[in-house]
């Protein structure tokens, strides 16, 4: 294994709700996740101490971040702050975010 250079192989990979797959990569302050969700798989409501910012590589779904709601598509940013309670769907076709958590989260490493 490379220390700068971490294959797919390499990464911790889990499945978090059903149809919703996670693979991550971290340092000791940060953590990028690549998050696969099939169609209208949740991601249920939850919250965590960790700051997370992300953005929708691929598909659409619907965000819930505290009290707002949005459909966001390809491209488009997020934030949650720590503690937060936020929740995500996909819509009918397969999902792909890139998530990046600081401090890293130890249940996903």
């Amino acid at each position: 294994m490379s220390l700068y250079f971490p294959t797919h192989d390499d990464c911790s990979q889990h499945t978090i709700f059903p149809g919703v797959r996670i693979r991550t990569c971290s340092c000791d302050k940060m953590m990028l996740s690549v998050v696969e969700m099939e169609p209208h798989s949740v991601v249920e409501e939850h919250s965590h101490p960790h700051e997370q910012v992300g953005m929708l590589l691929k598909g659409k779904a619907v965000f819930t971040i505290g009290d707002e709601e949005k459909i966001l598509h390809q491209g488009d940013l997020y934030r949650i702050p720590g503690n937060v309670r936020h929740k995500v769907v996909s819509l009918d076709e397969p999902v792909q975010a890139l998530d990046i958590f600081t401090p890293i989260r130890e249940d996903y490493r």
